[in-house]
C-alpha cells in the first residue's frame, strides 16, 4: 500500500472515497463537519436516520453525495468523545481498512489523522495511521494453496488541516512504512511453521537482508565455531535436534565510526518442546512462535536499515530447536557456559535463557553502548502481566526510562517488573555454581536473574514477550512485537524522533 500527505480543500478533492471520523451520539469532527457543509447537511440527514451513532469501528459507508467531488464517503465511529484515545483511533483505522478492501475504491482519502485524539500529535497519528492500515492489510498465506484475491486498497492518502505539518507528517509516513515492514517481518517468520523456519532459515532470511540493504553484514556461526569458542549452554539445548543451531550476528555501521553500537539480542527458538521436560500436547503448536524474540530483532534491523538510521546496531540471535532425544539434555546435567560459569540443567524446558547466556556474553567482544534482550522466555510473565505490555527487567534506571518512554510513544507498551538480588538466591545449586530455574514463584524474575549473571560488563535489559509476541484461539498468528518499541527507541538514540 503506497501513502501521501495531502492538504487544502477538502470536499473539493477527487478520490473515489472519503474517510471521515463521527463521534458516539453522532457528533461530526471537524472535517465531518466541514464535509456536511459542503453536502448540504447530508452527513446530519443520514445519522439522523439512526444507522451510525459513532461506536468505536462502526463504519457507514455512502455513496454520491452532494456538492462533493468524492465518489464515496465512509464514515467510521471513533467511540465517545471522553474515551476517545489512541486505541480507539487505530481501532477506527483498522476498521476502514478493512470496509475498503471489500469495496473496488483502490485509493482512498483519510482525514482522520486531524480528527486524532487529545494526546495524539500529528505525527503519532500519521505514523499509526501507516502501521495500522499495513498490520490490517497483511495476510499470512506461504502455505496455502489457494491464495485469495489481493487487497483492493493500493493507496491511501492522508489529509491534514495545517500545511505548515507537511513535512513533519512525511517524516511520519517514513517512520511509519519501515516500522510496517519489519512488524511484517517479524509477523511472517513467526507465522511460519518448525519445519519451514528453521534455524538455518533464519540464517538465510538474515542473509537475504543483507542483499537488500548492502549496508548490513552477516555472519553466521556454525555449531564447531561455537564450540571452539566454548558455547555450552547454547550448544547443549541443540544437541537433541537435527537441525544444527547457528548464531546469526548482524552488523550495521551507520553510526560514527569507533561510537559504541546498540546491541538487539533475540532468542530464535524455532521450535520448542520443552526437550525431555516434555510439554503439555494442547497448543504446543504455538511453540513455533518461540523464536519471536529473534524475529522481532531481524524486523527491528530492516527498519533501522530502510530508515538509515544514524547509529551503530547489532543483533545476535542465536537459533536451535529444542526437542527430546537420546543426546538431548538431562535434568541433572551440568553445561559450562561461554562465561565459564557452570549451569545444573533442572528443567530443560528453561532453554531460552540457555542459548541467551552464550549470546549475551558474546556481546562482550562489541563493548556495546546498551544491550537489549527479546525472548518468549517464560509462561509466567504472560500469567503476570497478560497479553498487553511486555515484561521489561532491568537494574539500569536511565535505560528503563528510555525503554519505557519508548514504549508508551510506540503504543507497543512495555512493564518493569522488580530484579532485586533477593531473587537470586532461588537459583543456588548444590553442584554447580547456579540451576536454570528457580522456584514456581516469581519465575519470570528469576528467569531475567539468571540473564544478570551475564551481563555485568555492558547497560543491559531484558525483555519477556511470552504474553505480547502472538495471539492464540480465533486471531491466532504473530503480533510482530515488539519491533514497534525496538525501532522507537533506536529512533530515539538517534535522535530521529
Amino acid at each position: 500500500m503506497e501513502f501521501s500527505i495531502k492538504s487544502g480543500g477538502l470536499a473539493g478533492r477527487k478520490s473515489p472515497c472519503l474517510i471521515l471520523g463521527i463521534l458516539e451520539k453522532r457528533q461530526l469532527t471537524e472535517p465531518a463537519r466541514l464535509i456536511d457543509e459542503a453536502s448540504g447537511g447530508y452527513l446530519s440527514r443520514i445519522l439522523g436516520k439512526g444507522d451510525l451513532d459513532g461506536e468505536a469501528g462502526r463504519t457507514l459507508l455512502l455513496h454520491n453525495l452532494p456538492g462533493l467531488a468524492t465518489e464515496r464517503v465512509l464514515l467510521v465511529g471513533l467511540g465517545p468523545q471522553e474515551k476517545y484515545d489512541r486505541n480507539n483511533y487505530n481501532k477506527a483505522i483498522a476498521a476502514a481498512v478493512a470496509r475498503l478492501n471489500e469495496t473496488r475504491a483502490g485509493e482512498a482519502l483519510c482525514a482522520l489523522p486531524t480528527s486524532a485524539p487529545k494526546g495524539l500529535d500529528l505525527y503519532l497519528a500519521v505514523r499509526d495511521t501507516v502501521t495500522t492500515a499495513l498490520d490490517k492489510s497483511y495476510r499470512y498465506e506461504r502455505t496455502k494453496s489457494e491464495k485469495k484475491p489481493p487487497n483492493s486498497l493500493k493507496r491511501l492518502y492522508l489529509w491534514i488541516a495545517d500545511e505548515e505539518g507537511t513535512s513533519l507528517a512525511k517524516q511520519a509516513l517514513r517512520h511509519g512504512h519501515a516500522i510496517a515492514q519489519g512488524v511484517a517481518l517479524a509477523k511472517e517468520l513467526g507465522d511460519l511453521p518448525g519445519n519451514i523456519c528453521t534455524p538455518a532459515y533464519l540464517a538465510d532470511q538474515a542473509l537475504a537482508l543483507a542483499k537488500v540493504f548492502p549496508a548490513l553484514r552477516v555472519k553466521i556461526l556454525e555449531e564447531a565455531d561455537m564450540a571452539k569458542l566454548g558455547m555450552g549452554a547454547l550448544l547443549s539445548v541443540s544437541s537433541g535436534s537435527r537441525q544444527p543451531a547457528k548464531l546469526i550476528v548482524m552488523e550495521y555501521r551507520g553510526g560514527k565510526k569507533g561510537a559504541k553500537p546498540v546491541v538487539l539480542v533475540g532468542k530464535g527458538l524455532t521450535f520448542d518442546a520443552g526437550g525431555i521436560s516434555l510439554k503439555p500436547g494442547p497448543d504446543m503448536d504455538l511453540m513455533k512462535y518461540d523464536m519471536c524474540g529473534g524475529a522481532s530483532v531481524l524486523g527491528a534491523l530492516r527498519a533501522a536499515l530502510e530508515l538509515k538510521l544514524p547509529l551503530n546496531l547489532i543483533g545476535v540471535v542465536p537459533a536451535s530447536e529444542n526437542l527430546p532425544d537420546g543426546d538431548a539434555n538431562k535434568p541433572g546435567d551440568i553445561v559450562t557456559s561461554l562465561s565459564g560459569q557452570t549451569i545444573e540443567i533442572l528443567n530443560t524446558d528453561a532453554e531460552g535463557r540457555l542459548i541467551l547466556c552464550d549470546s549475551l556474553t558474546y556481546c562482550e567482544r562489541f563493548a556495546p553502548a546498551a544491550v537489549i534482550d527479546i525472548a518468549t522466555l517464560t509462561g509466567a510473565c504472560a500469567i503476570a502481566l497478560g497479553r498487553f505490555p511486555s515484561g521489561l527487567f532491568t537494574a539500569d534506571e536511565e535505560l528503563a526510562a528510555e525503554i519505557l518512554a519508548a514504549g508508551d510513544r510506540s503504543g507497543d507498551r512495555a512493564w518493569r517488573l522488580p530484579l532485586w538480588e533477593e531473587y537470586q538466591s532461588l537459583l543456588d545449586s548444590n553442584f554447580a555454581d547456579m540451576a536454570n530455574v528457580g522456584t514456581r514463584e516469581g519465575g519470570a524474575i528469576t528467569a531475567a536473574c539468571f540473564l544478570s549473571r551475564y551481563t555485568k560488563k555492558y547497560p543491559w535489559a531484558h525483555l519477556d514477550i511470552a504474553g505480547t509476541a502472538w495471539l492464540s484461539g480465533k486471531e491466532k498468528g504473530g503480533t510482530g512485537r515488539p519491533v514497534a518499541l525496538l525501532v522507537q527507541f533506536l529512533l530515539a538514540r538517534s535522535g530521529e524522533a
